[in-house]
C-alpha cells in the first residue's frame, strides 16, 4: 500500500539531447563501422514490430563493420537517416514503418511537426553543441546543481572525419528533417535560455531589494532590539527563499 502511494506521487519528465545532424550522422557511421549494431532494438510501434519488408537490413552477416561512408549513405533503409526526428515523433501517425500508408512528402511533414510538438512539450532538452547553456537550463529547470561544469569537447570521432563539401551536402539531404528540427530546436533553446536568464536576474533584483530593506529596518531600531530582530527576519527570509526554490 505504501509502495503504491509512493508510485502515485512520482512525476516523470521526458528530456532529450539533440546534436548537429551532420556530426551525429558521421558519429553513427563510425560507430557502425567499428561493429556496433541495433539488433536488440525491436522498433515497436502501435504494438508490433516492423516486418522485414517494411524495414529491410542494410547489410548481410552479423554486423556492418568496415562499411565505407558511401555504403552507409547509399542504403535507403538506413535508420541513421533523420534518426532524431524519427525518435522524437509519434510514428503511429504515419503508419509506423509502413511507407505506403501515406505519401512520402506528407509523411515527412507529419513526422517533423510531431517531433517539434514533442520537443516543445518536454520539460527540458539540451544541445550537444552548447554544453554550458545546456547545464544552466537543466539546473534552473530542475533546481539541481552539478558538481562540475560541463565541458565542450569539439574533438569528437565525427570531428576527425574529413568529408568534402559534396559529401556534407549529401548527408544534409539524407537528414533534411533532422536539419529542420535542429534549426527549430536551436531557436527554441535560445528562447528558453534567455527566459531563464531574465528570470534569474529578476529574482536577484528582488533578493537584493529585500536585503537592503531588511538592512535599513535593522539600522532604524535601537541596537539591542536590532540584534534581536535582525536574526528572526533573516531566518524567515531564508525559509521564504527555500520554499520559493
Amino acid at each position: 500500500s505504501t509502495r503504491k502511494t509512493c508510485m502515485r506521487i512520482l512525476k516523470f519528465y521526458y528530456i532529450t539531447l539533440l546534436r548537429d545532424p551532420v556530426s551525429r550522422y558521421l558519429s553513427e557511421w563510425r560507430h557502425v563501422q567499428r561493429g556496433a549494431t541495433w539488433k536488440t532494438s525491436l522498433h515497436m510501434c502501435d504494438g508490433r514490430t516492423p516486418t522485414p519488408e517494411e524495414l529491410p537490413p542494410c547489410y548481410e552477416g552479423t554486423d556492418w563493420s568496415g562499411c565505407t561512408l558511401q555504403e552507409f549513405m547509399d542504403c535507403p533503409y538506413n535508420l541513421a537517416n533523420n534518426r532524431q526526428v524519427r525518435m522524437l515523433a509519434d510514428l503511429s501517425l504515419v503508419g509506423c514503418y509502413n511507407m505506403s500508408f501515406i505519401p512520402e512528402n506528407k509523411r515527412a511533414q507529419v513526422l517533423l511537426e510531431s517531433a517539434k510538438k514533442n520537443l516543445r512539450d518536454m520539460a527540458f532538452f539540451g544541445l550537444t553543441e552548447f554544453q554550458r547553456k545546456t547545464q544552466y537550463l537543466f539546473e534552473r529547470t530542475f533546481n539541481l546543481k552539478f558538481i562540475r561544469p560541463f565541458m565542450q569537447y569539439n574533438s569528437t570521432r565525427a570531428g576527425g572525419v574529413e568529408a568534402d563539401s559534396e559529401t556534407i551536402r549529401r548527408i544534409e539531404e539524407l537528414n533534411d528533417l533532422d536539419v529542420q528540427l535542429y534549426d527549430y530546436a536551436k531557436d527554441l533553446f535560445q528562447q528558453r535560455y534567455q527566459y531563464k536568464r531574465q528570470l534569474e536576474r529578476m529574482e536577484q533584483r528582488i533578493k537584493n531589494r529585500e536585503e537592503r530593506l531588511l538592512h535599513r529596518s535593522s539600522e532604524a531600531l535601537p541596537k539591542e532590539e536590532a540584534e534581536e530582530q535582525g536574526r528572526l527576519p533573516t531566518e524567515d527570509y531564508m525559509s521564504h527563499i527555500i520554499e520559493k526554490w
